[in-house]
């Protein structure tokens, strides 16, 4: 059984600490607005697993410095502006249970303050001289933004291949968290060759994240119902595509006519989820997600055993045993 995540973070509880005081300290302003919007995002924070991952890399690379608390500052703010970007483009009322800053405020004020947060990460690297990080973050931001609108291309067709599918999570959702180990261990003062080693860690822990997620999309809610949340946004996940790879050419038919065209009605998007459970798309999602795993475990062995790698191992642990 893996641990909590309180359980997981107290090898840095010390470090996250200090790291929520620079960040609230970060997103302060002198406009009353702004500051009263980015005070509701920090008092909603979510389980800032990105940030740990900075420093629990810091360590095993040879220690938190300054630096390294800047780097976790720099990403929990840029990636804070990805999520409220994210919630304008998909149209989003809720964000970790709670109403999402276009809800409250709409679209052009939660446009401007992702574009607040942005600027305001961009300066805390550069007052802080660490143009490193800077060069890490501003690619990963690149990337999430790329491959973002290459889902949307494909999202039109629904002609992705498996290959396609890996390299938008990777650009998605790996590149974060890759970017995370990756300017961790550049802020503990790591040579480029084990910037890089960190930088492939964290993405295998990303595409397993992302695998997860898609896996959710099949499980049950509160309702006791399977969520269908991505067939009805017509996203291609992995457990469908290899659904659609292995059944009959007149299944596979009727279930891209579903996808695009029936999307909203719960009895058609069930015959989906039925397909998919059927040819076996779960299992082979999560036997892709626990290779991912495998892979990320085998390069932490290269670490000598201490309370930090320990912690990165359950923290592989909790991302696929979490439940939400």
């Amino acid at each position: 059984m893996s641990l909590s995540l309180d359980q997981i973070k107290q090898p840095i509880a010390g470090d996250l600490e200090i790291f929520e005081e620079k960040f609230r300290e970060a997103l302060r302003s002198d406009t009353a607005l702004l500051n009263y919007v980015t005070k509701y995002i920090v008092s909603r924070k979510g389980k800032q697993m990105r940030p740990m991952f900075v420093f629990f890399s810091a360590h095993l690379a040879g220690g938190v410095s300054q630096a390294t608390h800047v780097a976790a500052t720099l990403l929990e703010i840029l990636h804070t502006a990805t999520l409220v970007h994210d919630d304008v483009v998909d149209d989003s009322h809720m964000r970790r249970g709670f109403f999402s800053v276009n809800a409250l405020w709409k679209n052009k004020i939660a446009v401007l303050v992702g574009d607040y947060l942005l600027a305001k990460g961009l300066l805390v690297s550069i007052e802080n001289n660490q143009y490193r990080l800077l060069q890490l973050l501003s690619d990963t931001i690149r990337q999430m933004s790329e491959g973002e609108l290459l889902q949307m291309e494909k999202a039109r067709r629904l002609d992705i291949r498996e290959e396609v599918y890996y390299e938008i999570i990777r650009q998605k959702t790996a590149s974060l968290i890759a970017s995370a180990f990756a300017s961790g261990a550049a802020s503990a003062g790591a040579q480029e060759e084990q910037i890089s080693f960190m930088k492939l860690l964290g993405e295998k822990i990303g595409m397993a994240f992302q695998i997860k997620d898609d896996l959710f999309d099949f499980e049950e809610s509160e309702s006791g119902k399977p969520k269908g949340i991505d067939i009805k946004e017509r996203k291609m996940t992995l457990p469908l595509i290899y659904t659609l790879n292995k059944t009959s050419y007149s299944k596979r038919r009727e279930l891209i006519r579903i996808v695009k065209n029936e999307n909203t009605v719960p009895e058609k998007v069930q015959i989906v989820m039925d397909a998919v459970k059927q040819e076996g798309g779960l299992d082979y999602a999560r036997q892709v997600m626990n290779r991912y795993c495998d892979e990320a475990h085998g390069m932490l062995s290269s670490f000598p055993e201490s309370p930090y790698r320990k912690a990165v191992e359950e923290m592989i642990l909790f991302t696929v045993n979490r439940r939400v």
